[in-house]
């Protein structure tokens, strides 16, 4: 079913055009589907939580893995990670070219490093050089925390011009150095700085663009923020993989991620909406969401599935909708595309779509046979 919400009135607008770029069995860029990415939440030496946090991040969608490497015991640690992940390992040092070098022979797929930080042009040659050895691709990182001090004399400070610009010399640099197999990234605490950055070096530059707010924050903070500042860009064609940076579990990271793909009609896969609630409503609306969520949590259809709290204007309000439910004050009715096919009590509403639901599943895979 062809929805609103689903890019067909030019929204959102054509994929930026950028090289292809392999991490592992997942390519970046060159057209290839938005990737999904997230990053391990403890020490790097602790290769059991590494890998059970790398499983849950493959369960919940996520295609590629990153793990900090800031000294040689995580080094050693990361041979075995690389070893044992379901995912491409990325791997993320800052100011060490030993350690960058150390992470390529372990076998990462890809390493992010900043060459505004990793040391002379002797040191970071030399990083260059393992990468091409191996043909192991780079992203180039840029913080606003951590911008080259002769870019923050010239721009007055971490601003989106001065990010774009530490972003497109390092692009060169590594270019100059033999590199070709590259994903920049640009980020910054805030929405404004970060788009504006990445729009700059997305018309300058072919490179693959990595899209996230760094820190973003817990909770509802850091969802808001990342959903707008991925949202905008991803809706004017630029972007090619995402991290969604939640104080949170990783998987929690790929979650949103994914939502933020769907919502903007770039990724298959189940769309839930609710209603608000109103003095109308006589079922828990958000206890049913819940429980439909869950059913619709390992689909990869893309279907629009709604949970509405009255049944007087559910079917009507999301007649959009491929399947539906909406509750009374004792029954509920389940409805498809606006018409209700089932009126049920309110104890058998849950079970009756998910009978719903298989059929509305069994009916699809069949036309596409």
């Amino acid at each position: 079913m062809q929805t609103p919400w689903r890019g067909d009135h030019g929204f959102p607008e054509a994929r930026r055009k950028s090289r292809a770029v392999r991490v592992g069995q997942v390519t970046i860029g060159g057209g290839a589907p938005i990737s999904v990415q997230s990053m391990a939440k403890c020490p790097t030496t602790d290769v059991q939580q590494v890998i059970e946090q790398t499983k849950r991040v493959a369960g919940a969608g996520g295609q590629l893995m990153r793990v900090s490497v800031p000294d040689k015991a995580s080094l050693v640690a990361l041979r075995d990670i690389v070893t044992q992940s379901p995912l491409p390992i990325v791997a993320d040092i800052h100011f060490d070219a030993e350690l960058a070098i150390g992470a390529v022979e372990a076998g990462a797929a890809k390493i992010r490093i900043n060459p505004g930080n990793i040391g002379d042009e002797g040191a970071l040659a030399a990083v260059a050089g393992a990468c091409l050895e191996r043909h192991v691709p780079v992203r180039v990182g840029v913080n606003a925390g951590s911008l080259e001090r002769d870019l923050l004399a010239k721009h007055g400070g971490p601003t989106a011009a001065a990010l774009a610009e530490s972003a497109l010399r390092s692009i060169e640099r590594m270019r100059a150095l033999g590199v070709d197999d590259l994903v920049v990234s640009l980020k910054a605490a805030d929405v404004e700085r970060t788009v504006q950055a990445n729009r700059i070096v997305a018309a300058q530059t072919d490179v693959p663009i990595h899209l996230g707010v760094t820190e973003a924050g817990p909770g509802d903070d850091g969802v808001v923020k990342s959903a707008i500042g991925i949202g905008v860009l991803l809706g004017e064609g630029i972007g090619d993989t995402i991290r969604v940076s939640l104080t949170a579990p990783p998987e929690r990271e790929v979650r949103v991620g994914r939502l933020i793909l769907r919502s903007l009609g770039l990724q298959a896969g189940p769309v839930l909406v609710s209603c608000p609630t109103c003095a109308r409503t006589r079922i828990d609306v958000a206890a049913l969401a819940a429980e439909v969520g869950a059913l619709i949590e390992g689909i990869s259809a893309p279907i629009v599935v709604a949970v509405m709290g009255c049944e007087v204007n559910g079917p009507g309000e999301a007649r959009e909708a491929d399947l539906g439910i909406a509750g009374g004050r004792e029954r509920a009715v389940i409805f498809r595309g606006g018409k209700v096919v089932r009126t049920i009590s309110g104890e058998h509403a849950l079970q009756a779509f998910r009978e719903e639901l298989e059929s509305l599943l069994a009916a699809m895979a069949e036309s596409v046979d």
